[in-house]
């Protein structure tokens, strides 16, 4: 965002708190940065609390720009929860100025490295492995505990439950898994984002880019993508839906490879669309890759 959005942005978030809240609702508002969070938050709060997402269905989160409503929401949220590890650095620009309590996620999660030598950066995508995600689960109970006491014992039972089906996800993963061949069981995709999924796998992982930026596609990255998927015979490849597929395509053209499908990780689709809560996502691209790489 530019300086003088930024000093708009920050003068309009000053004015509006200085309004106070202005919820017509008595449930407490809990604000997320993108969809994905908010349906956690939501299965584990059930009723006892109001949640919205910042981003909507499909957006691409990495270079969102808040708008004057987020600014709105920010003064009106009586909890913040975001991701972390880099990922929404367009919300930290205007976060301080908001009173409400603020929780980062992937507080616990060992972060996992992305990028080649000269871009190495922490992988924001942790939420992207069942197993990783029960850590979310946890500090997503302790926040809304904090937050409303009184439904602590809800949040706790919604919190257990829904564990439980992370890890029936990650089961159905490894179950399915072992019947590829060892060498082929690699995750080819557009964007580095399966980082977590692939070490809790026991896979490999090659991508074209580390994370969505303008340099998406290049001659050398789509080189490199196909000396890997010959050099393993791997399978299938597979791009995410926010970006174009185009440059993945190329590859499984140059290589054999089938294009195994679409995989979703930075957003839900709207409710009648194929991902419409976090565990349908994370179905989705489990049964999506599985079939890929096991046709």
């Amino acid at each position: 965002m530019r300086p003088a959005k930024l000093i708009l942005a920050a003068t309009a978030l000053v004015a509006l708190a200085a309004c106070g809240t202005a919820q017509s609702d008595d449930e407490p508002l809990v604000l997320t940065t993108f969809t994905v969070l908010a349906d956690m938050t939501r299965t584990v709060a059930g009723d006892q609390v109001r949640v919205e997402s910042i981003t909507k269905p499909g957006a691409e989160v990495h270079g969102y720009e808040p708008t004057p409503g987020d600014l709105r929401h920010a003064a009106e949220a009586d909890l913040v929860l975001d991701n972390g590890l880099g990922l929404e650095r367009w919300f930290e620009q205007f976060l301080a100025d908001t009173d409400a309590a603020h929780v980062v996620l992937t507080e616990g999660v060992e972060p996992l490295p992305i990028g080649d030598d000269s871009s190495t950066q922490l992988n924001p995508h942790a939420w992207m492995s069942p197993l990783t995600a029960q850590i979310y689960v946890d500090n997503i109970e302790a926040a809304l505990s904090d937050l409303a006491p009184e439904h602590a014992a809800d949040f706790a039972a919604n919190a257990d439950a829904y564990r439980s089906e992370l890890q029936a996800v990650h089961d159905e993963l490894i179950t399915t898994l072992a019947a590829v061949p060892e060498h082929q069981r690699a995750l080819v995709t557009c964007e580095g984002a399966f980082g977590y999924l692939v070490r809790d796998a026991g896979m490999r992982e090659a991508y074209l880019w580390p994370v969505n930026s303008d340099q998406q596609g290049t001659p050398q990255q789509i080189a490199r993508t196909v000396d890997f998927v010959r050099d393993n015979d791997i399978p299938a490849v597979f791009c995410e839906s926010t970006v174009s597929d185009k440059a993945q395509r190329q590859v499984a053209a140059d290589t054999g490879a089938a294009y195994g499908g679409t995989l979703y990780v930075d957003s839900l689709s709207e409710p009648d669309g194929p991902v419409p809560t976090y565990l349908d996502l994370l179905r989705h691209d489990v049964a999506t890759i599985t079939s890929g790489l096991n046709p």
